[in-house]
């Protein structure tokens, strides 16, 4: 059993009056008091989870951690092959039949996610952005595919979180 010793202070109980009204300093009447018993503390904040950033400040981009692409006239293009949750941004534009698309690999099969494409016609174009999140398990990749010369799909990824969801600060 711990000791408690009351502490006498006016100017400890005047800044806990201004700084704590909700904790009893609004002229409740409490004194101050300390003890010597241990008391745990569980720390709940983004600080106690390892990192002081803050969730969307996390999700910046800096010139180390952005991958940047750009791919016309390809089939296939692995644009991340790493394990993790990641962002994909960026536009597509596509005229005279041309299209675009990304995919997900799993080594085996793929499943088509989005697809850009232009109407037939000269003076005919398709401008599209994009803007979206994927994850990837062992062994998968995310791809993008363009038809022809007359599509192409420029942006960049950036790793947002670990395969285990652990946030990834800005380098």
């Amino acid at each position: 059993m711990g000791q408690e010793f009351f502490i006498n202070s006016q100017g400890l109980e005047n800044k806990i009056r201004e700084l704590l009204p909700s904790q009893g300093g609004a002229g409740a009447g409490f004194d101050l008091s300390a003890s010597t018993q241990i008391i745990p503390i569980v720390d709940l904040t983004e600080s106690a989870e390892g990192s002081n950033l803050r969730e969307d400040l996390q999700k910046s981009f800096s010139f180390n951690d952005i991958t940047a692409f750009s791919v016309s006239n390809a089939t296939n293009t692995v644009l991340i092959n790493n394990t993790g949750y990641f962002r994909v941004f960026g536009n597509c534009f596509a005229n005279n039949n041309g299209s675009g698309s990304f995919n997900l690999f799993d080594g085996a099969s793929s499943k088509t996610l989005i697809t850009y494409s232009a109407i037939s016609g000269v003076d005919d174009h398709e401008s599209s952005n994009f803007d979206f999140m994927v994850f990837l398990g062992a062994g998968d990749s995310f791809r993008c595919t363009s038809s022809s010369t007359n599509a192409t799909i420029r942006g960049a990824t950036k790793q947002i979180a670990s395969i285990d969801g652990t946030l990834t600060n800005p380098s």
